[in-house]
């Protein structure tokens, strides 16, 4: 009976050894390994054995990329405003025996660092630079972070200036210079758009009077052309008839009354050939008369 219970005390004993002799390490994951309380190794992902009651493994360190976003921190600029700027961090373990050993707090130590770099950073720039420029204040604070946190076995992989908010007096004058910047925008492209209405309306006018101009000319060459044909016709089948005086007295007689028309015609001018014509014309109806009505008269 006393040897089943020293076997049995035996074998939990072993087992218990066997237990805290193994240990695990999961993907991702390191852990430090103290024997006798110094710093022995740096156990990796996978099976390893440990000696009991001799070793000890610290809490596993995470080496994935951790984020970690830090609350907004009032930051003045270089022209005198006070802006509260929220970063986000993002880091990753490097050494876990650094990061076991040489910082205490590792996660408050970065978050006093980057504040501290951050108002050294925008102090240095102006409100407008701040809002229009984080990619370079980005670059610089993971620049400060990654070289100060190089030593603590993290390495600064990223920092992203989440917001950055200025009082509000100051962003109403900013709404107020942007709706202005707006309005002179608006009101350029309104008079650009007038300019160049106006230019195409000109330029319209321009073609339409020359058009009208040329038609004009071409009307009056047809006009003037006819006309000529016209009394070359008719001058042609007078010379051809070979008309006597008569005749030409009486067309010149029925064209005075064209001659007479229109609003400028003040002064109505009688040529020589007038005499000449109604001369010939009182014979030829003196002539036609019969003899006895003239004697009478």
């Amino acid at each position: 009976m006393v040897a089943l219970i020293v076997i049995a005390v035996l074998v939990v004993v072993a087992l218990t050894f066997a237990a805290r002799a193994i240990r695990v390490i999961p993907q991702a994951r390191a852990g430090v390994l103290e024997r006798l309380g110094r710093y022995n190794r740096t156990l990796d992902p996978g099976l390893t054995l440990v000696m009991p009651f001799v070793d000890r493994v610290r809490p596993l360190i995470d080496l994935r990329e951790q984020v970690v976003n830090f609350s907004p921190q009032p930051v003045i600029t270089q022209d005198n405003v006070v802006v509260a700027i929220e970063t986000v961090l993002y880091f990753t373990i490097t050494d876990p025996r650094a990061a076991t050993y040489e910082i205490a707090s590792p996660l408050q130590a970065i978050e006093q660092l980057t504040v501290t770099t951050l108002r050294n950073v925008i102090g240095g720039i102006t409100l407008e630079d701040s809002l229009t420029s984080r990619e370079n204040v980005n670059t610089q604070l993971r620049g400060v972070l990654d070289e100060a946190t190089g030593k603590w076995g993290i390495r600064i992989n990223r920092v992203e200036i989440k917001s950055v908010d200025p009082p509000p007096d100051i962003k109403a004058a900013m709404e107020k210079q942007m709706r202005a910047e707006r309005d002179r925008r608006a009101a350029i492209l309104t008079a650009e758009g007038t300019k160049q209405a106006q230019i195409l309306t000109a330029e319209g006018e321009k073609q339409a009077a020359v058009l009208k101009a040329e038609g004009a000319r071409t009307a009056a060459i047809l006009r003037s052309e006819g006309e000529a044909k016209a009394i070359a016709t008719v001058f042609e089948a007078i010379h051809k008839g070979n008309p006597d005086q008569k005749l030409l007295s009486y067309q010149y007689l029925q064209m005075l009354p064209q001659l007479a028309q229109g609003e400028a015609n003040k002064v109505f001018v009688i040529p020589s050939e007038f005499t000449q014509a109604f001369a010939g014309i009182g014979d030829a109806l003196r002539k036609s008369e019969p003899p006895g009505e003239g004697e009478e008269k």
